[in-house]
């Protein structure tokens, strides 16, 4: 018993408060020896059980013991590292005997009521995650009773349900279920030396609340992250909680941080047999459901909700991966796309939105490298990990570490064009069969990822033939309108022709890659053509809204505009840059001009600015007109927008 009340005020040795008071109480008097020998009864106090690289001066405890026990020639702080004599513990005065369990009572109180982690509300949260743990129905129902979350984790990341899964407590299991417990949730305890490392506490008391308020049958060197009350069922070997849980709902194909499912830690049997037979049930469920979902939300809706324009780029990509969802795919090739076109006009943004997609924006899902990084031969080594003998062969690649990872993950090589070609020569590999050797000899099968390659090559032609045939349009466009009168009518889609690719973008690609098999290795080439008037409006109203959104979050000032403003910031596109051009032409004329007025004190809390455009003979400007809290009229400021003067310049 002493020794349990000594183990439980070490955690209180870092926080004093109330222990000066409790030993101020205490009549040391002449009997300093007959206490030091009880606190060091045995050689087994608190002291006892701290590391010899533990820092006694620095602790507050050991301070104010030594100050009440001067009068030894030796201080408390040496005390374990002296040996005690058993004899010196009794000199005739039975009462004292009782004193070590006085005392580590009297530290226990003082440890229970004076910890901060022990207040009305986390004494109720214990008090639930206590009957959790030993199946104690009554007072699971007070605790929510009082306003206890049934999710509610404990102070090192478990649920109630997980603590009732590995305990094997089916009634509970039932009870925190109906009244609406998460079965998916995931631990967020990793281990001992970790949590401890999180939470800022020592190794000691993690490992005394993970056994005494969890369970003491776990590994404690084990990492439990992303464990659900599945997975610690199936620890538990109970049929019945692995029952209740799955009956309820619990996805039997949920991995933890580790990258296993529950049915890995199952033994042979019956257990085992469950799970599988959910798990493919479960599996044919999801497929049902995501089935229905992309008939009713059809990918290019989902794309076309980030992407602007560029239908024709969408509808190919689309159409590709509905055959990959659908099953219509060759299983033993991955897919591989080259997207063609300038700067800033979506290829990036396209394969991000994809990765989302396919992966539910899942970090793993979406591996990004930038291909001018290997532009040297040697650098063949940071892809796929240096060769034995050589400086970083244990480091591994910097594709294969990722794709080992996830071997379906949407991979962008972005500037393609840029890398060595013996870079390209080890990417033959990758694109043909699906896998990849790395600089250690193991083989990653990846044939389920995504291929995507950006480049630059022939953005020049593909501006300049989009624009002619959206030009060529235009005006079959009016023509129409001159005959049918009606103004509803939009361009038709333009379309780059098989011509116009096989004669002019494909010799130079061929120039560039100089070899046909890599280029026969592409499933698509998708081509993204500049933006359109229309498109660049809607390009211009995104740009301001997600600014009008900073101004009303940041400033609580509210910003508007009309479509002359937009018409006027369109005209800043330059098909070079792409959409990167509306972002630095809105920073220019609109942000710069509200940052000087916000410095000049003109934008206060809760005024309201309208952005208008003058037209002037040399061009258009920017103007700001603001309206402070409780006026109703506009005032217009100072406008340091410059003109936008109609030059044609041939470059």
């Amino acid at each position: 018993m002493s020794q349990l009340c000594n183990l439980k005020l070490y955690p209180f040795v870092k926080s004093t408060k109330g222990v000066e008071y409790v030993l101020n109480s205490l009549t040391f008097g002449n009997k300093n020896g007959k206490v030091r020998n009880t606190l060091r009864q045995n050689g087994r106090g608190y002291m006892h059980i701290l590391p010899k690289s533990y820092d006694y001066q620095s602790c507050q405890l050991h301070k104010i013991i030594d100050k009440y026990l001067s009068t030894f020639h030796v201080p408390l702080c040496t005390i374990r590292k002296e040996s005690f004599d058993r004899n010196r513990y009794d000199d005739g005065k039975r009462g004292y005997r009782n004193l070590g369990l006085v005392l580590s009572g009297i530290g226990l109180v003082v440890a229970l009521c004076d910890a901060p982690s022990f207040t009305k509300v986390d004494f109720t949260e214990k008090r639930f995650f206590r009957a959790a743990q030993y199946g104690n129905i009554p007072d699971l129902k007070k605790a929510l009773a009082d306003g206890v979350d049934v999710n509610a984790r404990h102070p090192l990341g478990w649920t109630a349900l997980q603590t009732a899964a590995i305990n094997g407590k089916v009634q509970v299991i039932k009870f925190l279920l109906e009244r609406g417990a998460d079965v998916n949730a995931g631990d967020q305890f990793v281990n001992v030396y970790r949590s401890a490392m999180d939470k800022g506490w020592h190794s000691l008391d993690v490992l005394m609340y993970r056994e005494e308020e969890f369970s003491d049958r776990l590994n404690n060197k084990a990492t439990y992250q992303g464990f659900t009350a599945l997975h610690y069922a199936v620890l538990a070997d109970s049929k019945e909680c692995v029952k209740a849980l799955l009956d309820a709902g619990a996805d039997p194909t949920i991995e933890n941080e580790a990258g296993h499912r529950a049915v890995d830690y199952a033994r042979d049997g019956e257990i085992k047999e469950m799970l599988i037979k959910h798990a493919v049930r479960y599996d044919e469920i999801q497929r049902e459901k995501e089935a229905e979902e992309r008939r009713r939300f059809p990918l290019e809706q989902r794309l076309k909700q980030h992407i602007v324009g560029q239908e024709g780029a969408i509808s190919v990509v689309a159409s590709t991966i509905r055959r990959k969802e659908n099953g219509w795919v060759d299983e033993e090739h991955p897919l591989v796309f080259l997207f063609l076109g300038s700067s800033g006009i979506g290829k990036t943004e396209l394969a991000k939105q994809l990765a989302g997609y396919i992966h539910k924006n899942k970090p793993d899902g979406f591996i990004r490298l930038d291909m001018s990084e290997y532009q040297e031969k040697h650098e063949v080594a940071k892809l796929i990990g240096a060769p034995p003998g050589y400086v970083g062969h244990d480091d591994g690649g910097q594709l294969t570490k990722l794709l080992k990872k996830s071997p379906s993950a949407v991979v962008l090589f972005d500037e393609v064009d840029k890398a060595h070609p013996d870079v390209l020569t080890v990417l033959l590999q990758l694109f043909d069969e699906g896998r990849l050797t790395d600089g250690k000899g193991k083989t990653i099968e990846c044939k389920n990822a995504i291929f995507i390659m950006t480049s630059n090559l022939a953005s020049e032609e593909i501006a300049q033939h989009a624009m002619q045939l959206r030009a060529e349009a235009e005006r079959v466009l009016s023509q129409r309108l001159d005959k049918n009168d009606d103004g509803d009518q939009e361009p038709e889609h333009i379309e780059i022709s098989r011509n116009f690719k096989d004669h002019v973008v494909r010799p130079i690609l061929k120039a560039h890659f100089r070899r046909d098999e890599f280029l026969g290795r592409i499933n698509e080439i998708v081509y993204f053509l500049p933006f359109s008037r229309a498109e660049l409006i809607k390009l211009v109203a995104r740009e301001l809204e997600a600014w009008a959104a900073r101004a009303r979050d940041r400033h609580m000032v509210e910003l508007k505009w009309d479509r002359e403003v937009l018409s006027a910031l369109a005209d800043g596109y330059d098909p070079h840059y792409g959409a990167r051009s509306i972002k630095y032409e809105v920073e220019r004329r609109v942000v710069n001009q509200l940052a000087a007025a916000h410095e000049r004190g003109q934008l206060g809390k809760g005024s309201c600015v309208q952005l208008k455009a003058k037209w002037h003979e040399n061009g258009v400007s920017i103007g700001l007109s603001v309206r402070p809290p409780g006026v109703k009229d506009f005032v217009e400021i100072t406008n340091n927008d410059y003109l936008i003067k109609k030059v044609d310049s041939t470059f």
